[in-house]
């Protein structure tokens, strides 16, 4: 018991264990949207497309975090205008983004003739350096991340299945689109401190994606997707107490592990459920793909 529990005894620890559960609640719903979208290059864009905001206020004093988030409206806008030129595809745009965004970081960071943007913590994160006024941002972006879920959950959800459906149906597609970039933006943003920008898929992707195999609903998805983000982050952090490795790197491992533990579990239980005798009085076969209730109530709706 001591060796789970002295390293959170320490007050630095236990901030970076609370920053790593607001930010693991807060990269649940937006990380689910992604893994179901299909959306994974683009989290990685506007993730290295922080730079050049983070760069200027760092170069001039500012707080890093109102960089990072002017930033990631840049980004969001610019995929959002570049989506819907006809003779683009959204891949071609997100990736002139990608590529002209991390240059420009690079410009500036260049231009300095000293090393006054810390680009190791950037990319890399530092999770026990948090502060008690980070825990507060983190609480206040967590409040506005459950409420643009819970207020767009059914445009969302729509536009993921069937866009044209979602237009039918009156919910505005390109609206909930532009939405749903702002709280992708959000979590990354959120995120960037924790475990960096080379770093924050394993925070935003692998929780869900590790959860889709066991969840019957896009809720379902995102409860399970933050216990496990809540899981890697504690164990995370333990592991690199008593390892001597980096915080951050060895959180988004640890995420990214229980990602293929829970595929590997998933596919030994649907071979035993292949292998195992079906009983004549089962009302239901013994494993439904999961949202299949998600993609009913969707049609139900329409």
């Amino acid at each position: 018991m001591e060796w789970l529990t002295a390293p959170f005894e320490v007050t630095f620890v236990q901030r970076a264990l609370w920053a790593g559960v607001l930010v693991s609640v807060i990269c649940a719903p937006a990380g689910t949207w992604v893994v179901l979208r299909g959306m994974a290059f683009l989290g990685d864009a506007m993730s290295h497309g922080l730079l050049p905001g983070v760069a200027l206020a760092a170069l001039f004093g500012g707080n890093l975090l109102v960089g990072a988030v002017a930033s990631a409206a840049v980004m969001t806008a610019g995929v959002t205008v570049l989506g819907r030129m006809p003779r683009l595809s959204q891949d071609t745009g997100i990736g002139l983004l990608f590529v002209g965004m991390l240059s420009l970081g690079v410009i500036i960071v260049s231009r300095s003739q000293s090393f006054a943007v810390d680009l190791t913590g950037f990319l890399f994160g530092d999770v026990l350096a948090v502060r008690q006024q980070d825990l507060f941002l983190l609480a206040a972006a967590l409040c506005v991340a459950l409420m643009v879920s819970v207020l767009g959950h059914r445009a969302f959800l729509a536009l993921t299945f069937d866009a044209r459906k979602a237009k039918t149906l009156g919910l505005r597609p390109r609206l909930a689109h532009a939405v749903l970039l702002g709280l992708l933006g959000l979590a990354i943003v959120a995120s960037f401190h924790i475990v960096g920008t080379l770093l924050v898929l394993g925070l935003l992707i692998a929780p869900p994606a590790a959860a889709l195999p066991w969840a019957r609903s896009v809720r379902g998805v995102m409860v399970l997707a933050a216990l496990l983000g809540v899981a890697a982050t504690f164990g995370g952090l333990l592991l690199s107490w008593h390892l001597g490795t980096a915080a951050g790197a060895t959180v988004s491992a640890l995420a990214v592990s229980l990602f293929f533990l829970s595929h590997a579990a998933s596919g030994l239980r649907h071979r035993r459920a292949r292998t195992a005798p079906v009983s004549a009085s089962a009302p239901f076969p013994p494993s439904l793909p999961p949202l299949k209730s998600t993609e009913r109530s969707l049609r139900r709706s329409s």
